[in-house]
């Protein structure tokens, strides 16, 4: 059935007017003013609202087994929160054990994905290196349409990739059009100073950000953003929360290299503080990794949004109850890390960046879907209020309140980091492909009403480094050559 979205204004990443959005199926079908609504189609009249292209969250982690437990959130319950939050589409990391097949984990996702209320795709983690690896990457680019490979340089002995593995991924990565991602922590000098504090006696939530300091985080930008220079590849850096990696990325941008930064809701509003509270479960629940850092970094974070350094707004949605939080009593590093945040994250920033003037509309609508559809090759499918996108539509309501309450979230966790905040801007409606997956605080989608979005390869532009570096690179000297 076709729906007319009728008395909004549209805003997108460059541009806002006001506008009739008529929606046939699961595409935009026109977009004026005064459209005629079809025979039989809805109309829903939206005046003093606007209507955005739907959120896309790129860093989420579904029904994830870490840390001896599985995060409580499948891939029903997480992506019914976010469609309620206004986020149509999320990208979960699908992780490999340690010397597991691409291909066999790309299935067990699959099979856990069957579940989901919006559109979904993967990232592939690379989490071991050999020839196996090597060869299955193309499959996963070429038959699964995946192209992005996440790295871990923290979590030593267990995710953990050398410097070694990450040269050789990335230049894999340069010559299939794919795209590494890495988790920027130096594990080396982390794993040591989580050894230094539960020596001397510090085993609480407040050992985890002590051991994980800013320039841990900084270290590991830097050395990511000069490996995938050398193997000729661009970088995408997850959860950026620090200054010093935050200069890393602009720094590189600057001298013209192809790198992203993803700041998260959380390290954009909550600090360092919520560590030290006496109530050890307000601590642990809100271990995650990178750890909230102290406030002046949030300044660094949002001057990127701003200037375009940084480009997107994400979550790491990895929920874990308070009772599996509570596995690490004794000893910080065995609190599972993560928190939630899908259901929160468009209305928090709404209220924490537009509403204070540090973003426009347009660009609200930049760092929480089109830049992320731009730098994964599915825009304007996706991220875009266009003729010919995807109905992934949220008409928001900048006039609507609430006050974030953990007891009427749609997450299964029992707590929300952001408890008590007041959100002025809200979703009123998310039409996901054309269907009405949110109206008016009533959840209308089911399970399996999502779909997998697979990604194209990168275009040239992105592995012409590579091939620059195959033609400029010293060739090995032969025996009996003389050098000059």
């Amino acid at each position: 059935m076709a729906i007319l979205i009728r008395g909004g204004t549209v805003v997108n990443h460059d541009h806002s007017r006001r506008a009739d959005v008529l929606v046939d199926g699961a595409t935009i079908k026109a977009i004026g003013e005064k459209l005629n609504a079809p025979a039989g189609a809805e109309v829903i009249d939206v005046g003093g609202c606007y209507v955005l292209p739907g959120g896309i969250d790129p860093h989420t982690h579904m029904e994830l087994m870490f840390m001896g437990t599985v995060s409580a959130d499948d891939f029903e319950s997480g992506t019914k929160a976010a469609l309620a939050g206004g986020t149509t589409m999320i990208v979960d990391m699908c992780i490999p054990a340690p010397g597991q097949s691409m291909l066999a984990a790309y299935q067990d996702w699959r099979r856990k994905s069957e579940k989901a209320a919006s559109d979904y795709g993967f990232h592939m983690s690379v989490t071991w290196w050999a020839e196996q690896v090597w060869e299955e990457m193309e499959t996963v680019v070429k038959t699964y349409g995946i192209n992005t490979f996440k790295h871990f340089m923290a979590y030593k002995g267990a995710l953990m990739v050398d410097d070694d593995q990450l040269y050789h991924s990335f230049s894999r990565c340069a010559g299939l059009g794919a795209m590494p991602l890495v988790h920027a922590e130096n594990g080396d000098v982390v794993f040591r100073l989580q050894e230094h504090y539960l020596q001397n006696g510090v085993t609480g939530p407040e050992g985890h950000a002590y051991s994980r300091p800013p320039a841990v985080e900084g270290e590991a930008a830097n050395r990511a953003i000069m490996i995938a220079d050398m193997a000729g590849c661009p970088l995408y850096v997850v959860h950026t929360s620090c200054r010093e990696a935050h200069e890393a990325i602009a720094r590189a941008r600057a001298a013209g290299k192809r790198v992203y930064g993803e700041p998260l809701i959380q390290h954009l509003t909550l600090d360092e503080t919520d560590y030290f509270s006496r109530d050890w479960d307000h601590a642990a629940r809100r271990v995650m990794s990178p750890p909230f850092r102290a406030k002046e970094h949030q300044n660094s974070l949002w001057a990127g949004l701003q200037s375009g350094s940084l480009q997107v707004v994400a979550t790491d949605h990895c929920s874990f109850t308070t009772e599996q939080k509570r596995m690490g009593r004794g000893d910080f590093t065995r609190i599972p890390n993560g928190t939630g945040g899908l259901e929160d994250r468009m209305p928090v920033l709404w209220t924490k960046g537009v509403n204070t003037g540090r973003l426009t509309k347009e660009e609200f609508v930049a760092v929480t879907s089109a830049n992320i559809a731009r730098i994964l090759n599915v825009y304007p499918r996706k991220g875009a209020v266009a003729v010919g996108s995807d109905a992934d539509l949220v008409v928001w309501d900048p006039a609507a309140t609430k006050t974030i309450s953990a007891g009427r979230q749609l997450s299964r966790i029992d707590y929300n980091v952001f408890d008590g905040t007041e959100c002025t801007g809200l979703p009123r409606v998310t039409l996901s492909r054309g269907k009405t997956a949110w109206l008016d605080g009533d959840l209308r989608a089911e399970a399996g009403d999502g779909q997998y979005v697979p990604r194209d390869p990168f275009p040239a532009v992105h592995t012409a480094l590579s091939t620059w570096r195959e033609l400029t690179a010293p060739r090995p000297i032969e025996r009996g050559e003389v050098t000059p």
